[in-house]
């Protein structure tokens, strides 16, 4: 069981994701769609905390793992009325990126009593990963 901060009960894992992207890839898109990619992809605060780093590449590309991580924990993939910036993964204080959802994707994740998405990210020029465990309030023994 694991019990983040910020909740005052146990809690369990649900579910895992993880996904690995190609940098070159994310590269590519900002050069060939440039804007419009971003706009798409990432959110106002996602955008600000890349653009602001040495290598917006990797921040961008650890961004995408991450959000495509979110979506395999929750069994849907990248489907139907969900929009990419219906997650948003920031940095708190401490430098820990921290999962918001909004949208169809908070709908699906509430459906599935999804309560807090705690993730991992890690990059390299080449390589962004990011894992994500979906938790729910842990249940009461016998």
């Amino acid at each position: 069981m694991l019990r983040p901060d910020k909740y005052t009960q146990p809690m369990e894992i649900v579910a895992h994701g993880i996904d690995l992207v190609d940098c070159p890839r994310i590269e590519e898109m900002l050069k060939r769609h440039s804007q419009r990619f971003v706009d798409r992809v990432f959110t106002a605060a996602e955008q600000s905390y890349a653009q602001s780093n040495k290598d917006p590449v990797e921040k961008f590309a650890g961004r995408f793992a991450a959000k495509e991580a979110i979506l395999k924990l929750m069994g849907t993939g990248w489907r139907g009325k969900i929009a990419w910036t219906d997650i948003e993964v920031v940095n708190n204080n401490s430098g820990q990126p921290e999962v918001t959802l909004s949208g169809e994707v908070k709908k699906i994740a509430d459906k599935l009593g999804i309560e807090h998405i705690s993730v991992s990210i890690t990059h390299t020029a080449n390589f962004a990963i990011a894992s994500a465990v979906a938790l729910v309030s842990a249940k009461a023994g016998p």
